[in-house]
Protein backbone atom coordinates (compact mmCIF):
# COMPACT_ATOMS: atom_id res chain seq x y z
CA UNK A 1 0.00 0.00 0.00
CA UNK A 2 1.36 3.41 -1.00
CA UNK A 3 -0.10 6.93 -0.86
CA UNK A 4 -1.51 6.78 -4.39
CA UNK A 5 -3.30 3.50 -3.80
CA UNK A 6 -4.58 4.77 -0.44
CA UNK A 7 -5.99 7.88 -2.12
CA UNK A 8 -7.56 5.81 -4.89
CA UNK A 9 -9.35 3.49 -2.47
CA UNK A 10 -10.53 6.24 -0.14
CA UNK A 11 -11.96 8.16 -3.09
CA UNK A 12 -13.81 5.03 -4.18
CA UNK A 13 -15.30 4.47 -0.73
CA UNK A 14 -16.21 8.14 -0.40
CA UNK A 15 -17.88 8.23 -3.82
CA UNK A 16 -19.83 5.09 -3.02
CA UNK A 17 -21.19 6.53 0.23
CA UNK A 18 -21.88 9.92 -1.36
CA UNK A 19 -24.06 8.28 -4.00
CA UNK A 20 -26.48 7.50 -1.17
CA UNK A 21 -25.84 10.41 1.22
CA UNK A 22 -26.34 13.65 -0.71
CA UNK A 23 -24.58 16.85 0.31
CA UNK A 24 -22.79 15.52 3.42
CA UNK A 25 -19.06 15.34 2.52
CA UNK A 26 -17.97 16.11 6.10
CA UNK A 27 -20.00 13.20 7.50
CA UNK A 28 -18.63 10.85 4.84
CA UNK A 29 -15.04 11.90 5.61
CA UNK A 30 -15.60 11.40 9.34
CA UNK A 31 -16.92 7.89 8.70
CA UNK A 32 -13.79 7.09 6.69
CA UNK A 33 -11.56 8.43 9.46
CA UNK A 34 -13.28 6.27 12.08
CA UNK A 35 -12.92 3.15 9.93
CA UNK A 36 -9.27 3.63 9.00
CA UNK A 37 -8.13 4.91 12.41
CA UNK A 38 -9.54 1.79 14.14
CA UNK A 39 -12.04 3.82 16.08
CA UNK A 40 -15.80 3.79 16.42
CA UNK A 41 -18.36 6.28 15.12
CA UNK A 42 -21.31 7.79 16.99
CA UNK A 43 -23.90 9.56 14.83
CA UNK A 44 -26.18 11.71 16.96
CA UNK A 45 -29.10 13.65 15.53
CA UNK A 46 -32.87 13.88 15.31
CA UNK A 47 -34.81 11.13 13.51
CA UNK A 48 -35.04 11.02 9.75
CA UNK A 49 -31.83 12.79 8.68
CA UNK A 50 -29.95 9.73 7.36
CA UNK A 51 -28.01 8.40 10.35
CA UNK A 52 -28.75 4.74 9.66
CA UNK A 53 -28.45 5.31 5.91
CA UNK A 54 -24.87 6.56 6.34
CA UNK A 55 -23.98 3.57 8.49
CA UNK A 56 -25.49 1.14 5.97
CA UNK A 57 -23.77 2.85 3.03
CA UNK A 58 -20.37 2.60 4.76
CA UNK A 59 -20.96 -1.05 5.62
CA UNK A 60 -22.09 -1.96 2.11
CA UNK A 61 -19.16 -0.14 0.47
CA UNK A 62 -16.71 -2.40 2.31
CA UNK A 63 -16.76 -6.09 1.40
CA UNK A 64 -16.94 -7.28 5.00
CA UNK A 65 -19.39 -9.02 7.30
CA UNK A 66 -22.08 -6.64 8.55
CA UNK A 67 -24.59 -7.01 11.37
CA UNK A 68 -27.27 -4.57 12.46
CA UNK A 69 -28.54 -4.53 16.04
CA UNK A 70 -31.76 -2.63 16.68
CA UNK A 71 -31.39 -1.47 20.28
CA UNK A 72 -34.68 -1.62 22.17
CA UNK A 73 -35.57 -1.57 25.89
CA UNK A 74 -35.99 -5.37 25.94
CA UNK A 75 -32.64 -6.14 24.25
CA UNK A 76 -30.42 -8.29 26.50
CA UNK A 77 -26.60 -8.28 26.77
CA UNK A 78 -26.55 -11.89 25.56
CA UNK A 79 -28.30 -10.83 22.36
CA UNK A 80 -25.28 -8.65 21.64
CA UNK A 81 -22.34 -10.74 22.83
CA UNK A 82 -23.74 -14.27 22.59
CA UNK A 83 -24.54 -16.98 25.12
CA UNK A 84 -23.36 -20.44 26.15
CA UNK A 85 -25.97 -23.12 25.44
CA UNK A 86 -25.85 -26.62 26.88
CA UNK A 87 -25.62 -29.37 24.24
CA UNK A 88 -27.12 -32.56 25.75
CA UNK A 89 -25.65 -34.73 23.02
CA UNK A 90 -22.09 -33.58 23.66
CA UNK A 91 -22.72 -32.93 27.38
CA UNK A 92 -20.98 -29.60 27.28
CA UNK A 93 -21.74 -25.94 26.77
CA UNK A 94 -21.43 -24.52 23.27
CA UNK A 95 -20.94 -20.81 22.60
CA UNK A 96 -23.48 -19.23 20.27
CA UNK A 97 -22.02 -15.98 18.91
CA UNK A 98 -24.14 -12.84 19.17
CA UNK A 99 -24.67 -10.07 16.66
CA UNK A 100 -21.44 -8.32 17.69
CA UNK A 101 -19.39 -10.86 15.71
CA UNK A 102 -18.98 -8.96 12.45
CA UNK A 103 -16.47 -6.60 10.88
CA UNK A 104 -18.93 -3.70 10.92
CA UNK A 105 -21.70 -3.56 13.53
CA UNK A 106 -24.51 -1.03 13.17
CA UNK A 107 -25.86 -0.26 16.64
CA UNK A 108 -29.08 1.48 15.67
CA UNK A 109 -30.60 3.84 18.25
CA UNK A 110 -28.13 2.68 20.86
CA UNK A 111 -29.59 4.92 23.57
CA UNK A 112 -32.97 3.14 23.47
CA UNK A 113 -31.61 0.12 25.37
CA UNK A 114 -30.82 -0.08 29.07
CA UNK A 115 -27.36 0.76 30.47
CA UNK A 116 -26.89 -2.95 31.22
CA UNK A 117 -27.21 -3.79 27.53
CA UNK A 118 -25.13 -0.80 26.46
CA UNK A 119 -22.30 -2.05 28.70
CA UNK A 120 -22.13 -5.25 26.64
CA UNK A 121 -20.26 -3.21 24.02
CA UNK A 122 -17.54 -1.87 26.33
CA UNK A 123 -15.08 -4.77 26.10
CA UNK A 124 -15.76 -5.30 22.41
CA UNK A 125 -15.11 -1.67 21.48
CA UNK A 126 -11.95 -1.32 23.54
CA UNK A 127 -10.27 -4.73 23.20
CA UNK A 128 -11.82 -6.31 20.11
CA UNK A 129 -13.09 -9.30 22.07
CA UNK A 130 -15.94 -10.48 24.27
CA UNK A 131 -15.81 -12.63 27.38
CA UNK A 132 -18.73 -14.97 28.12
CA UNK A 133 -18.71 -17.40 31.06
CA UNK A 134 -15.01 -16.84 31.59
CA UNK A 135 -14.01 -17.60 27.99
CA UNK A 136 -12.66 -14.93 25.68
CA UNK A 137 -13.69 -14.83 22.03
CA UNK A 138 -11.85 -12.56 19.56
CA UNK A 139 -13.84 -10.39 17.16
CA UNK A 140 -13.13 -10.06 13.42
CA UNK A 141 -10.41 -7.67 12.32
CA UNK A 142 -10.99 -4.90 11.29
CA UNK A 143 -13.83 -4.16 13.69
CA UNK A 144 -15.97 -1.02 13.67
CA UNK A 145 -19.08 -0.02 15.61
CA UNK A 146 -21.26 2.60 13.94
CA UNK A 147 -23.85 3.67 16.49
CA UNK A 148 -26.76 6.00 15.97
CA UNK A 149 -28.73 7.76 18.64
CA UNK A 150 -31.38 10.40 19.06
CA UNK A 151 -30.72 13.40 21.31
CA UNK A 152 -30.87 12.61 25.01
CA UNK A 153 -33.95 14.75 25.65
CA UNK A 154 -36.10 12.57 23.34
CA UNK A 155 -38.63 10.30 25.08
CA UNK A 156 -37.78 6.66 25.74
CA UNK A 157 -33.99 7.00 25.73
CA UNK A 158 -31.17 6.31 28.19
CA UNK A 159 -28.15 8.59 28.39
CA UNK A 160 -24.91 6.90 27.33
CA UNK A 161 -22.55 6.67 30.34
CA UNK A 162 -19.21 8.47 30.14
CA UNK A 163 -17.28 5.18 29.78
CA UNK A 164 -19.38 4.31 26.73
CA UNK A 165 -19.08 7.74 25.10
CA UNK A 166 -15.32 7.75 25.65
CA UNK A 167 -14.96 4.63 23.51
CA UNK A 168 -16.33 6.39 20.46
CA UNK A 169 -13.50 8.04 18.55
CA UNK A 170 -15.72 10.49 16.68
CA UNK A 171 -19.19 11.87 17.18
CA UNK A 172 -20.92 13.67 14.35
CA UNK A 173 -24.33 15.14 13.59
CA UNK A 174 -25.87 14.79 10.16
CA UNK A 175 -27.93 17.96 10.14
CA UNK A 176 -30.71 18.70 7.70
CA UNK A 177 -29.89 18.64 3.97
CA UNK A 178 -29.96 21.82 1.96
CA UNK A 179 -32.93 22.49 -0.31
CA UNK A 180 -31.19 21.29 -3.49
CA UNK A 181 -30.04 18.01 -1.93
CA UNK A 182 -33.49 17.35 -0.45
CA UNK A 183 -35.17 18.01 -3.80
CA UNK A 184 -32.71 15.65 -5.51
CA UNK A 185 -33.45 13.01 -2.89
CA UNK A 186 -37.18 13.25 -3.66
CA UNK A 187 -36.58 12.70 -7.37
CA UNK A 188 -34.06 9.88 -7.01
CA UNK A 189 -35.77 7.89 -4.26
CA UNK A 190 -39.35 8.11 -5.42
CA UNK A 191 -39.30 4.50 -6.67
CA UNK A 192 -35.77 3.18 -6.01
CA UNK A 193 -33.71 2.82 -2.85
CA UNK A 194 -30.09 3.78 -3.75
CA UNK A 195 -28.78 1.29 -1.19
CA UNK A 196 -30.09 -1.56 -3.36
CA UNK A 197 -27.69 -0.62 -6.16
CA UNK A 198 -24.66 -0.13 -3.90
CA UNK A 199 -21.81 -2.60 -4.35
CA UNK A 200 -18.60 -3.16 -2.32
CA UNK A 201 -15.67 -1.17 -3.70
CA UNK A 202 -12.88 -2.52 -1.44
CA UNK A 203 -12.10 -5.84 0.21
CA UNK A 204 -11.43 -6.52 3.87
CA UNK A 205 -7.77 -7.22 3.06
CA UNK A 206 -7.47 -3.82 1.37
CA UNK A 207 -9.05 -2.11 4.38
CA UNK A 208 -6.47 -3.79 6.63
CA UNK A 209 -3.64 -2.57 4.39
CA UNK A 210 -5.10 0.95 4.42
CA UNK A 211 -5.21 0.87 8.21
CA UNK A 212 -1.56 -0.24 8.30
CA UNK A 213 -0.61 2.59 5.94
CA UNK A 214 -2.41 5.14 8.11
CA UNK A 215 -0.52 3.90 11.18
CA UNK A 216 2.77 4.67 9.42
CA UNK A 217 1.95 8.38 8.98
CA UNK A 218 4.61 10.36 10.86
CA UNK A 219 3.82 12.37 13.99
CA UNK A 220 6.67 14.61 15.10
CA UNK A 221 7.45 14.96 18.83
CA UNK A 222 6.29 18.59 18.81
CA UNK A 223 2.93 17.69 17.25
CA UNK A 224 2.51 14.89 19.78
CA UNK A 225 3.24 17.33 22.60
CA UNK A 226 0.70 19.71 21.11
CA UNK A 227 -1.98 17.00 21.24
CA UNK A 228 -1.12 16.33 24.90
CA UNK A 229 -1.26 20.06 25.69
CA UNK A 230 -4.74 20.31 24.16
CA UNK A 231 -5.96 17.39 26.27
CA UNK A 232 -4.42 18.70 29.46
CA UNK A 233 -5.98 22.10 28.86
CA UNK A 234 -9.44 20.51 28.97
CA UNK A 235 -8.65 18.87 32.33
CA UNK A 236 -7.72 22.13 34.01
CA UNK A 237 -10.28 24.39 32.35
CA UNK A 238 -12.52 26.06 34.96
CA UNK A 239 -15.66 25.58 32.84
CA UNK A 240 -15.21 21.80 32.52
CA UNK A 241 -15.74 19.25 35.26
CA UNK A 242 -14.65 16.35 33.05
CA UNK A 243 -11.85 16.80 30.54
CA UNK A 244 -10.44 14.61 27.79
CA UNK A 245 -9.05 11.23 28.83
CA UNK A 246 -5.68 9.79 27.74
CA UNK A 247 -7.71 7.55 25.42
CA UNK A 248 -9.06 10.73 23.79
CA UNK A 249 -5.52 11.99 23.21
CA UNK A 250 -4.50 8.72 21.60
CA UNK A 251 -7.57 8.67 19.39
CA UNK A 252 -7.06 12.30 18.38
CA UNK A 253 -3.59 11.46 17.07
CA UNK A 254 -4.77 8.27 15.34
CA UNK A 255 -7.58 10.17 13.63
CA UNK A 256 -5.15 12.94 12.62
CA UNK A 257 -2.95 10.36 10.89
CA UNK A 258 -5.84 9.28 8.68
CA UNK A 259 -6.87 12.91 8.14
CA UNK A 260 -3.37 13.67 6.87
CA UNK A 261 -3.33 10.58 4.63
CA UNK A 262 -6.67 11.63 3.11
CA UNK A 263 -4.95 14.89 2.16
CA UNK A 264 -2.10 12.92 0.52
CA UNK A 265 0.40 13.68 3.30
CA UNK A 266 2.57 11.20 5.20
CA UNK A 267 2.95 13.50 8.22
CA UNK A 268 0.58 15.18 10.67
CA UNK A 269 0.44 18.95 11.09
CA UNK A 270 -1.23 20.96 13.91
CA UNK A 271 -4.12 21.89 11.60
CA UNK A 272 -5.08 18.20 11.43
CA UNK A 273 -5.51 18.11 15.21
CA UNK A 274 -7.54 21.33 15.21
CA UNK A 275 -9.82 20.04 12.45
CA UNK A 276 -10.62 16.94 14.54
CA UNK A 277 -10.79 18.58 17.96
CA UNK A 278 -14.57 19.07 17.98
CA UNK A 279 -15.65 15.62 16.69
CA UNK A 280 -13.12 13.77 18.88
CA UNK A 281 -13.39 15.78 22.11
CA UNK A 282 -16.86 17.35 22.31
CA UNK A 283 -18.84 14.25 23.32
CA UNK A 284 -16.36 13.42 26.09
CA UNK A 285 -16.38 16.75 27.92
CA UNK A 286 -18.88 17.75 30.61
CA UNK A 287 -19.27 21.44 31.52
CA UNK A 288 -19.62 22.61 35.11
CA UNK A 289 -23.06 23.29 36.50
CA UNK A 290 -22.41 27.03 36.45
CA UNK A 291 -21.96 26.80 32.67
CA UNK A 292 -24.89 24.52 31.95
CA UNK A 293 -27.30 26.56 34.04
CA UNK A 294 -30.67 24.87 34.19
CA UNK A 295 -29.75 22.22 31.61
CA UNK A 296 -28.55 18.91 32.99
CA UNK A 297 -25.54 18.36 30.71
CA UNK A 298 -25.31 21.51 28.64
CA UNK A 299 -25.64 21.80 24.89
CA UNK A 300 -23.02 20.89 22.36
CA UNK A 301 -22.78 24.58 21.44
CA UNK A 302 -21.51 25.35 24.93
CA UNK A 303 -18.86 22.62 24.79
CA UNK A 304 -17.91 23.62 21.24
CA UNK A 305 -17.32 27.20 22.34
CA UNK A 306 -15.10 26.02 25.21
CA UNK A 307 -13.07 23.83 22.85
CA UNK A 308 -12.59 26.77 20.48
CA UNK A 309 -11.32 28.92 23.36
CA UNK A 310 -8.92 26.16 24.44
CA UNK A 311 -7.59 25.77 20.89
CA UNK A 312 -7.00 29.52 20.72
CA UNK A 313 -4.97 29.59 23.94
CA UNK A 314 -2.71 26.51 23.56
CA UNK A 315 0.54 27.40 21.84
CA UNK A 316 0.89 25.91 18.36
CA UNK A 317 4.29 24.31 17.64
CA UNK A 318 6.36 26.05 14.97
CA UNK A 319 8.49 24.06 12.56
CA UNK A 320 12.20 24.57 13.00
CA UNK A 321 13.99 26.32 10.17
CA UNK A 322 16.51 24.23 8.28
Amino acid sequence: MDADRFAELTRAIGSSISSVIDGKPAAVRSALVALLAEGHLLIEDVPGVGKTMLAKALATSVDASVRRIQFTPDLLPGDVTGVSVYDPAEREFEFKAGAIFAHIVIADEINRSSPKTQSALLEAMEEGQVTVDGRTHPLPDPFLVVATQNPLEMEGTYALPEAQRDRFMIRISMGYPDAASEALMLRQRDTVNPLDALQPVVTTAEVSRMIAFARSVHVSPSVGEYAVALSQATRSHPELRLGASPRATLQLVRAAKVWAALDARNFVIPDDLIALLQPVFAHRLIPTRSVTGTRARGGTDTVAAIIDRIAATVRVPVAARS
